[in-house]
């Protein structure tokens, strides 16, 4: 665990400005298991989705002594990915740390709640954008879908690769940083390497 807070570039969302910070009442270890598992959600829907992941991680400090806080940080690209792929891959995340806390006798809704990462679903939102794709928070658009359609295609993903983010969530939390070449490895799933782009 560092003894100093990270960065603005991990403390901040792609706006800039800080993410919301949830306590979450778990002891450190199972906190910390609980976001290696939002991490290996993003990680390997990124690369079932044709994504490159270049690390996953989870970032542990001591804001002040006998304190702790956890957050996580992945790193990836794509290319040509379908947008709402890109979106569900945002959305598995906090899908996957609820996910945690119903497999493994821990939920509760102060628990669940503490999950939340409404960081993820803006940058979804705004990526999409990007390339005149509509994502709504709250509602269907006529012409394009609500946060809750790409959540759902999250869940049915993240169910189907349980063991995969299982897998990927109990070696991030033991080793701290995983490559996505490592992930693939221990996923048996592909991590692309795009033409022009170094390794």
């Amino acid at each position: 665990m560092m003894t100093t807070s990270p960065g603005p570039e991990v403390l901040n969302d792609h706006r800039g400005a800080p993410k919301p910070r949830f306590d979450m009442p778990l002891p450190y270890e199972a906190a910390r298991l609980g976001m290696a598992f939002h991490e290996a959600g993003h990680a390997v829907l990124a690369l079932a989705y044709g994504m490159r992941v270049h690390t996953s991680e989870v970032i542990a400090w001591e804001p002040e002594p006998d304190a702790w806080a956890v957050t996580g940080k992945t790193v990836h690209e794509s290319r040509n990915t379908p947008p709402y792929r890109f979106a569900a891959m945002a959305a598995a995340g906090e899908i996957a740390q609820v996910g945690y806390l119903m497999a493994y006798g821990l939920w509760t809704p102060e628990r669940a709640y503490a999950c939340t990462a409404d960081h993820d679903r803006e940058q979804a939102i705004d990526v999409l954008a990007t390339f005149g794709y509509v994502l709504a928070a709250d509602h269907v658009p006529a012409d394009g879908k609500s946060w809750g359609m790409v959540r759902g295609m999250a869940r049915r993903k993240v169910g189907h690769l349980w063991h995969e983010i299982r897998t990927v969530a109990h070696a991030m939390s033991e080793h701290t940083v995983l490559t996505g070449d490592q992930i693939a490895t221990l996923t048996g799933m592909a991590n692309p390497r795009f033409e022009g782009v170094a390794a």
